[in-house]
């Protein structure tokens, strides 16, 4: 049997009921909608920020080290940068700076000594010289062509009467080492080819004369 029938204030009150809950419900999905996009972009920026500070860090780690010397490593500042056809007197061999030919030695590998005075003027455009003794073991000489092989700005070459068996020289920075499997030596070359010691960065190491 149907019951009685509703007036018309309860059949209101029933719709306003229906019309407040459904509102309800809607506000809690616009919540979650928005925690759910907050959350995500809030996970968005912690993850952009994790990558930009750990990129900062990193650049600063690469300047941190470049600042450092590498271990060992001799300084030799204010050497002149004359241009000579003489012959120049170095007081180090190799040497590591001061006057030098007007022409330089290209960048390359090479199993005979190369004109020091042409290697010297290499050294001023941001060339690093890998030398080492003549009766270093062909290992050894083979470490060394794999380590020069495919870099730019880098001479390796034999020299007559040098203190070390190997020896790394950037303009005004040298490295003495015992092996060619020194690990100091693609520091060396990693810090000082093209480095902040180059008087003239950006210069060629090519287009000059081989040797």
């Amino acid at each position: 049997m149907p019951g009685p029938r509703k007036t018309p204030e309860e059949r209101k009150a029933i719709v306003q009921a229906a019309l407040a809950r459904q509102r309800r419900a809607d506000r809690r999905r616009a919540w979650l909608i928005w925690g759910s996009g907050a959350v995500l972009v809030l996970s968005l920026v912690a993850a952009v920020a994790f990558v930009l500070v750990g990129e900062v860090q990193q650049r600063e780690q690469i300047r941190a080290e470049a600042a450092r010397p590498v271990e060992g490593e001799q300084d030799f500042p204010d050497q002149s940068r004359n241009h000579t056809s003489e012959e120049v007197s170095y007081p180090r061999t190799p040497a590591t700076g001061g006057d030098h030919a007007p022409v330089w030695t290209n960048c390359g590998i090479y199993t005979a000594p190369v004109t020091q005075t042409r290697a010297v003027h290499s050294l001023e455009h941001g060339a690093v010289w890998i030398s080492y003794r003549p009766d270093l073991p062909k290992a050894d000489i083979d470490r060394l062509t794999a380590l020069a092989g495919g870099q730019e700005y880098l001479l390796l070459s034999p020299v007559q009467d040098q203190p070390s068996p190997v020896m790394a020289t950037a303009w005004g920075k040298q490295l003495a080492v015992d092996s060619s499997g020194d690990g100091r030596l693609p520091s060396f070359i990693k810090k000082y080819v093209q480095g902040p010691q180059t008087p003239e960065p950006g210069a060629a190491c090519t287009g000059g004369v081989p040797g």
